[in-house]
């Protein structure tokens, strides 16, 4: 996913490996303790940004950094910080969430064996797969905040209005009044309105492109490797410590 991010936004083949290193970087400040360490590669990587926006400016091409650049409306242009904004917004959302789609999905499939194994006997599911596989492991495990306009009653729980809400997808995803055995995993599923991507005026953008990650990658990762398997016992896999995003910090499987 960050590959194609970088190919999406414009950046030079022979950057691919520094685009690589300063975005982890970036991405990992979410989790890291000890930011003071993380300033000096992430100042370059602004740096970096900066330069690109500036040569886009000068030298269009056939990216998306050129379509911010040259983006308007009426005589209203995006400035340099807004553009470096969107950028980093869209490493982030990209990126991250595909990530953990691709590792977490597996993940999903290794400890229902059932599932996978119908998968690759009939691979032509893999579209309804993906859509189960982000609603039972929901990369987004939580909304970013939003604040009631009135006073609202959810639950018989009320909220005045102006109160800070933050919605958990996650638990939106396995809720029975809208999934039939909503903790299983069905790769069959039908009519099936996760939350995954959001809803209404915050329905994913890079929805297609996030579909088409998970169905290439896992997919081709079912048919070619048929004996792959964890390498450590589930409750020994660690999780990233975030509250908006749920990922792996790693998968160890054996083949």
């Amino acid at each position: 996913p960050l590959t194609m991010i970088g190919r999406i936004l414009g950046v030079p083949a022979q950057d691919h490996q520094k685009f690589h290193r300063w975005s982890k970087t970036l991405i990992s400040a979410g989790t890291n303790r000890n930011l003071l360490v993380l300033i000096p590669s992430i100042m370059s990587f602004m740096g970096y940004l900066k330069k690109l926006i500036k040569e886009r400016r000068a030298h269009p091409k056939d990216d998306l950094v050129t379509a911010l650049v040259q983006a308007k409306d009426g005589s209203d242009q995006l400035s340099e910080d807004e553009i470096l904004a969107m950028i980093i917004l869209l490493l982030v959302a990209g990126h991250e969430t595909t990530v953990n789609l691709i590792g977490s999905g597996t993940l999903a499939l290794l400890e229902h064996p059932d599932q996978r194994a119908l998968l690759r006997s009939e691979p032509s599911l893999i579209k309804t797969a993906i859509e189960e596989l982000v609603r039972f492991v929901c990369p987004v495990e939580m909304a970013t905040e939003r604040y009631t306009r009135e006073e609202i009653t959810i639950a018989q729980t009320p909220i005045p209005r102006g109160e800070l809400v933050l919605a958990v997808i996650g638990s939106a995803n396995r809720h029975a009044n809208a999934f039939d055995h909503p903790d299983s995993l069905h790769l069959t599923r039908k009519n099936n309105k996760h939350l995954a991507f959001g809803y209404g005026a915050h329905f994913c953008l890079g929805v297609s492109l996030a579909r088409l990650e998970g169905e290439i990658a896992i997919s081709t990762l079912i048919q070619r490797m048929p004996n792959l398997r964890l390498s450590l016992p589930p409750d020994q896999l660690r999780w990233r410590g975030t509250f908006l995003l749920r990922g792996l910090e790693a998968l160890p499987v054996s083949f």
